[in-house]
């Protein structure tokens, strides 16, 4: 059986704990937090930076969400590939994947870290800085999904898997704007997926952690 580090409210093991889901895979869940201090030292040990998740497969080790992802539609399941097995059309759902990390979770936390620090030391434009990348992933982001049911190749995937971290807490954090009909559409539909809406129940209990959690939007 494979192990995955991981915490229930992180985004990054979300991504990865969606496709566990979808592809129907027995794993053994490792708690990465103040309690399980063995489960920190191991993953400050088998990732460059403490990042997580971190997938142990028997003697092999995967890092980087996407990739652990990868990994599973080679080796577990039968559910559909969340990459396409055409490496041509692959492309288009590795660029979304890359979309929704870099220009919606990322500048999400950002705002995270910035808050997190004391209150001297923070930077006074952050939040503006992050608000103006927001909107233009927003709008960019509501026009690709125009006529779109999923992120890429018209199938649930590696993009949704993605997509549904990043939708949430950015949504709760910055409001996706009513004007973005179909962006808004995209994240019902994500959030009402099974796989999608087990991953938010199981996190509930962390919610008032979150630090962006009084920002004027509504987590589901």
């Amino acid at each position: 059986m494979v192990r995955i580090y991981g915490h229930p409210f992180a985004a990054f093991y979300w991504k990865a704990l969606i496709a566990l889901y979808e592809r129907n895979v027995p794993f053994e869940f490792l708690m990465l937090d103040g309690e399980h201090p063995e489960n920190v030292e191991a993953v400050a040990r088998l990732s460059p930076t403490g990042q997580f998740p971190v997938l142990v497969d028997g003697d092999r080790v995967v890092i980087e969400s996407a990739t652990i992802i990868e990994y599973l539609d080679l080796h577990y399941g039968d559910a559909p590939p969340m990459v396409p097995a055409d490496p041509r059309v692959a492309i288009e759902a590795r660029q979304m994947d890359g979309v929704f990390d870099d220009y919606v979770m990322a500048p999400v936390s950002r705002m995270v870290f910035a808050v997190l620090r004391e209150e001297a030391k923070r930077d006074p434009h952050v939040e503006g800085e992050v608000q103006a990348a927001l909107d233009k992933s927003y709008a960019w982001l509501d026009r690709w999904m125009t006529g779109r049911t999923w992120a890429a190749n018209e199938m649930f995937g590696l993009a949704d898997c993605a997509a549904a971290p990043a939708l949430h807490y950015a949504h709760w954090a910055f409001p996706i704007p009513e004007r973005h009909g179909a962006l808004r559409a995209y994240r019902a539909r994500l959030m009402a997926r099974p796989s999608i809406a087990r991953v938010i129940e199981e996190a509930r209990p962390w919610r008032a952690y979150f630090p962006l959690k009084d920002r004027g939007g509504s987590p589901d």
